[in-house]
């Protein structure tokens, strides 16, 4: 793969990928309204700036990590902290989920693609399938 067009093909499709999964979690904080539903479960609004602090730092420090494919070696332990934070917050996605069962009707017609929904949701049926075999087709070799 010496092509001279390999390398921005790659730019442009990891660029697309990187949008798409941040406009994901930008949708599903806002529409969903995760963090103002979480403050008000426990009652703790006052705090709402450090939940929004945990997202932003708790992406960059994930994304840099998994970017400059970083290792950590801690403790057994800290794979039960770590399972139960990450637990909370499928949770967490789960209760926001059951309450608002109809995210991607409201998202087609908030950005104007309501009469085009069954091609948004075929192109991330087959976005997602696509990519999950060039991943298993990577890792194979």
């Amino acid at each position: 793969m010496n092509e001279w067009w390999v390398i921005p093909v790659q730019i442009f499709i990891g660029f697309a990928g990187g949008l798409a999964v941040g406009s994901g979690m930008v949708a599903f904080l806002i529409v969903l309204d995760v963090l103002p539903r979480l403050a008000q479960i426990t009652r703790s609004y006052h705090l709402i700036g450090w939940y929004e602090g945990a997202v932003i730092l708790g992406s960059l420090f994930f994304t840099c990590t998994d970017f400059f494919n970083i290792t950590y070696s801690l403790f057994p332990l800290s794979a039960a902290v770590f399972g139960l934070f990450a637990g909370g917050f499928i949770g967490m996605l789960a209760g926001a989920l059951t309450e608002v069962v109809n995210v991607l009707p409201i998202l087609a017609k908030r950005i104007g693609m309501g009469s085009y929904m069954i091609w948004l949701l075929m192109a991330m049926i087959f976005g997602k399938m696509v990519g999950s075999l060039l991943d298993w087709l990577h890792f194979l070799e």
